[in-house]
């Protein structure tokens, strides 16, 4: 058999090949970027609380300049006005099954308005709606920044009529609850002392950012090497059964 009988082989090989040595390269490339993604969740995370940024910086920031920034800031919530995001329950919050972030705007003493993600509520316990009734007077908060969250094909529509939501994107939360001067970001509260409104409240944590692109990178390299190899044989094979 000539070699010319394996040229279109060779080809659909070659281009097999560089596909998934492609996508094993993207996927090494990924998990170089999610590593730092992750140290820099942590950094931010475990610092002090720093000053929220002036409303003077906001137009220019980047979610990656200020995501899971630790931050506190000084107001007065807005208690009449609120939105529900609608999420699966956080490890350990009570209640079980589905539920709600509770965003509130928040109006700071220098100026300004801060959607402020409150904690979770159970589906089964939004009636017991104690955050809707304090704190009524100023006073301060800490938590970290969250940049707008993503939608992806399978998102279902948001229903601003009726305050449901879900997806955290604080430009459009904003533009339902009629606030003009609010922040292009949320602030995720913490637990403070003293706050007992029935919501749930967790820390960001780096383990729940999923990691898995090195398999994914050691998957795709490994069918690369199996199609290198399956190749190999069936031509050898070829050649010599002519």
């Amino acid at each position: 058999m000539s070699s010319r009988s394996l040229v279109w082989q060779s080809l659909f090989a070659a281009l097999a090949l560089g596909l998934l040595l492609t996508l094993g390269v993207w996927q090494l490339r990924r998990l170089e970027w999610k590593e730092s993604l992750i140290a820099r969740l942590e950094t931010r995370t475990r610092a002090a609380p720093a000053e929220i940024p002036p409303p003077s910086d906001w137009a220019g920031l980047r979610g990656e300049d200020y995501d899971y920034r630790h931050v506190r800031a000084t107001g007065r919530f807005d208690l009449a006005r609120s939105v529900k995001v609608f999420t699966q329950a956080p490890a350990g919050a009570a209640g079980g099954g589905p539920g709600f972030f509770v965003i509130m705007p928040f109006r700071l003493a220098g100026g300004g308005a801060l959607l402020v993600n409150r904690g979770f509520v159970a589906q089964s316990l939004t009636a017991a709606d104690a955050w809707r009734h304090g704190p009524n007077e100023p006073t301060e908060i800490k938590g970290w920044l969250r940049a707008p969250q993503s939608r992806n094909a399978f998102t279902p529509a948001d229903d601003p009529g009726t305050g449901l939501w879900f997806t955290s994107d604080p430009v459009k939360i904003a533009a339902a609850l009629g606030l003009v001067d609010a922040a292009p970001f949320v602030l995720q509260q913490e637990d403070q002392a003293g706050l007992d409104d029935g919501l749930f409240r967790t820390v960001p944590d780096a383990a729940d950012i999923p990691n898995n692109h090195l398999s994914y990178a050691v998957t795709w390299m490994g069918l690369a090497a199996a199609l290198l190899i399956v190749y190999a044989l069936y031509a050898r094979s070829r050649v010599r059964a002519h």
